[in-house]
């Protein structure tokens, strides 16, 4: 029988064509019908490429250099977009070598991602030190929030225009856009979180839906922070329109009535609104 004839078996069959082997009378099992089977294995095991070495853990310099390269990525995206962030462009940003640049990241797409990553952890670390974690006013605690939205300072204002230029980019690279539209919405989950907490503590007004309320300040509150970048609004009639939609949420909450008796959300006393009015 012709070796391309063999046919697979119930027992033991040979790696290489899978023709049934003999059972074994003494020792190791066989693994091979022939010694033209086992040269033929022989020889693609040296053919096949040895694994790449894995890249050392990112750790001391390394990860003080992929830092300097991914802020020089955040400086050319807010300021020129991302369609200008080339890894040539972003090494003479950076200050390094394109070899340099390519050692830390081995595509466009790679910087890209890792870039928005560590962009995030970046505003999520500078978040956590501003945010008053206060449980006994809540709506202090998402006017913090929400504040994290608009280009207060330097710091926002870049991280606006750089998530901006993502956004833009997201729209014509499917691949970037799995990246960076995140599925689970962390920060309408945020929002919608302390709104339900404050709602579970008899703070806010009946009948919310905490997550459609969530949705409406986070959009908001990041097109209105657009607005500011492009001098449309100012950051006083923004925060004067937040407050009033915080104000609608958390109509009638007690504390808070409590707190400043008599008093409106623009801190005016009735009389005196009232005054103004006449």
């Amino acid at each position: 029988m012709m070796r391309d004839e063999k046919k697979p078996a119930a027992g033991p069959v040979c790696r290489m064509c899978r023709a049934a082997l003999p059972p074994p009378r003494r020792g190791r099992p066989a693994l091979y019908c022939s010694r033209g089977c086992q040269a033929k294995a022989y020889r693609r095991r040296k053919q096949t490429p040895a694994p790449a070495a894995e890249r050392p853990a990112v750790t001391g310099a390394r990860a003080r250099r992929r830092r300097q390269v991914a802020e020089a990525l955040w400086r050319i995206a807010a300021e020129r977009g991302l369609h200008a962030a080339s890894l040539r462009e972003v090494a003479a940003e950076a200050g390094v070598s394109l070899r340099a640049v390519q050692y830390h990241f081995e595509s466009k797409h790679h910087l890209l991602v890792t870039a928005l990553h560590m962009l995030h952890e970046e505003n999520a670390r500078i978040a956590r030190s501003r945010v008053p974690h206060d449980p006994a006013d809540p709506r202090a605690l998402l006017r913090a929030v929400l504040e994290e939205f608009l280009p207060v300072d330097a710091q926002r204002a870049t991280a606006l225009r750089v998530f901006a230029a993502y956004y833009a980019r997201s729209l014509t690279d499917p691949a970037l856009a799995e990246v960076f539209l995140a599925a689970e919405q962390p920060l309408e989950r945020l929002v919608a979180d302390l709104i339900g907490a404050a709602q579970d503590a008899g703070r806010t007004a009946p009948g919310l839906d905490a997550w459609r309320e969530a949705d409406l300040l986070v959009s908001g509150a990041i097109g209105l922070g657009g607005d500011v970048l492009h001098r449309r609004r100012t950051l006083d009639d923004v925060r004067r329109t937040l407050d009033y939609h915080l104000d609608k949420i958390f109509a009638g909450d007690p504390a808070r009535t409590a707190r400043v008796p008599g008093e409106g959300s623009d801190g005016l006393q009735d009389g005196q609104r009232a005054a103004g009015s006449g």
